[in-house]
């Protein structure tokens, strides 16, 4: 009789103990990053991974793996071990252009990575180099008729390459790509004077602007950059309201990750993105905090890729 009381006490002691064991993480979390340190995916995770790991006492790294417009990163995410315990920040070109761009990937974005939330957006700064000579978008455009230019971007179907087609296709004008292995050789190569301009992220070209070394014409977003202001929006400049190329950080695990993971990890992340710390301090690197639901996620990529897919198809644009 004792050894049956004993034994229905432990087994409610174990049945206690692994209610209140956490479904996850359970060990060290990971968050790859497909770009180098310092830009918008960059930023943004290591922030969220200092607040992740505060809210549930496991170490959470970032490990920047740059490469192939972002999809090295999502690609060895979506090989990891469906647990959680390995997430990738992407922009959302990932899922909505390089499907289309990328070749021989070795992963189906859209099919093999859940978008559980957006954690936050921003948008890319059209910048010249100062011999261009040019003071406003529509100088540019007038110029880009007339006189050949270039522009660079960090690969085909990056969130500048997508916001200078964008520029191009509402007025008309034409301009070469040049496209480079990531944004900080695109950025040396504007400020070097190797290509005439390009689109590229705020916080890391507005240092350049601020020193004269860079001319900033306008951001892509709707929206003013509160980080310059001063600088008018396409939109507004072009007298185009419709014009607007804001991009979104998009926070994925590998397909088969189980649904209470999945869901831990979403409650997370929208719980972190509201802070008013942790939206103050992105707001002060031009991003701005979302922290969706992974039914928001979902449908914002669905709107993006629809957005998106007749400029990739109508530029043909392929990369290997």
């Amino acid at each position: 009789m004792k050894d049956k009381l004993l034994f229905t006490v432990c087994a409610l002691a174990c049945m206690a103990a692994a209610a209140q064991a956490p479904v996850w993480p359970t060990k060290a979390v990971k968050i790859l990053v497909g770009s180098p340190p310092g830009g918008p995916s960059d930023i943004t995770s290591r922030l969220f991974a200092d607040q992740l790991g505060k809210r549930t006492n496991q170490p959470v790294v970032v490990e920047n793996r740059p490469g192939a417009g972002n999809n090295l990163a999502a690609g060895l995410a979506a090989k990891a071990e469906p647990d959680g315990h390995t997430l990738v920040l992407s922009p959302d070109t990932v899922l909505t252009v390089n499907p289309l761009v990328y070749r021989n990937t070795g992963f189906d974005a859209r099919n093999d990575l859940v978008s559980v939330s957006v954690l936050a957006s921003f948008s890319q700064m059209l910048v010249c180099h100062p011999s261009v000579g040019v003071a406003s978008v529509g100088e540019l455009a007038a110029k880009a008729r007339s006189t050949r230019m270039t522009y660079g971007s960090g690969g085909p179907g990056v969130p500048g390459h997508l916001a200078a087609e964008m520029f191009l296709q509402g007025t008309g004008a034409r301009m070469e790509h040049i496209p480079y292995r990531g944004p900080a050789p695109a950025t040396q190569a504007v400020l070097a004077g190797e290509v005439n301009c390009g689109f590229l992220a705020t916080p890391t070209v507005i240092p350049h602007v601020k020193a004269d070394k860079l001319k900033a014409l306008a951001v892509s977003s709707a929206t003013a950059s509160p980080m310059a202001p001063d600088v008018p929006t396409l939109a507004k400049a072009l007298n185009q309201p419709a014009l607007d190329a804001t991009f979104r950080l998009v926070l994925q695990v590998a397909k088969g990750t189980p649904a209470p993971v999945v869901a831990e990890i979403e409650k997370a992340a929208m719980e972190i993105m509201k802070q008013p710390d942790v939206r103050t301090r992105l707001q002060n690197t031009d991003l701005v905090a979302q922290g969706t639901s992974r039914a928001q996620a979902e449908q914002l990529m669905k709107d993006e890729i629809v957005r998106w897919e007749p400029l990739v198809k109508r530029l043909e644009l392929k990369a290997e």
